[in-house]
């Protein structure tokens, strides 16, 4: 993995979020926390690894801006 540097983290850009639990509801209750407070696209689906247990969920969260602005 690569360093973190000082740039990086300047200033809140939007980010990919990946969430990984053991099922869709687990999934979607951490995804509705996070969209409460900051702006985001929500995902409408999870996704699972064949053979691996749980599912994932990814979107898109911009903490430069709130819900609704």
């Amino acid at each position: 993995m690569r360093a973190i540097l000082d740039a990086h983290v300047a200033e809140p850009v939007p980010a990919l979020v990946e969430i990984a639990a053991a099922d869709d509801a687990t999934v979607f209750a951490i995804q509705d926390l996070l969209t409460e407070r900051c702006a985001a696209a929500p995902a409408d689906r999870t996704t699972r690894d064949p053979g691996e247990p749980g599912v994932r969920l990814r979107f898109f969260v911009d903490l430069r801006e709130r819900p609704g602005a």
